[in-house]
């Protein structure tokens, strides 16, 4: 199940790594043609999401890897899930039912990592 955990969440993470960077290092124009959403929501708002997914990033490799709160990659996973959902809606909301077609596995991903995580 080790191994199973390194398999999903080993790319989920590198995922969550990549997005939040862009989210906290990139302009809003720049983000605009990846990430329509971000011309309607403030961009501390943004900055906030992408340093929440690089935490999430960090939560789901370094406890495994230490060995110290484990428990914490179970948080991270869930919280991962918790932000795709919320990222559905906003879609949604939107009207923009074809971006959610990213969401639903990745919500899916990020249970089956927090079902691993229980492992350790």
């Amino acid at each position: 199940m080790i191994v199973a955990y390194w398999i999903v969440a080993a790319p989920l993470g590198l995922l969550l790594l990549f997005a939040g960077w862009k989210k906290t290092t990139q302009s809003q124009e720049r983000l605009a043609p990846m990430m329509g959403w971000v011309d309607t929501v403030p961009m501390p708002l943004v900055r906030f999401i992408g340093a929440v997914e690089i935490l999430g990033a960090a939560g789901l490799v370094l406890p495994p890897l230490t060995g110290i709160a484990p428990a914490l990659a179970v948080a991270a996973a869930i919280g991962f899930a918790v932000l795709q959902i919320l990222a559905a809606a906003l879609h949604l909301s939107r009207g923009e039912v074809k971006e959610t077609g990213l969401n639903v596995p990745l919500i899916l991903l990020a249970g089956v990592t927090a079902w691993l995580a229980t492992a350790f």
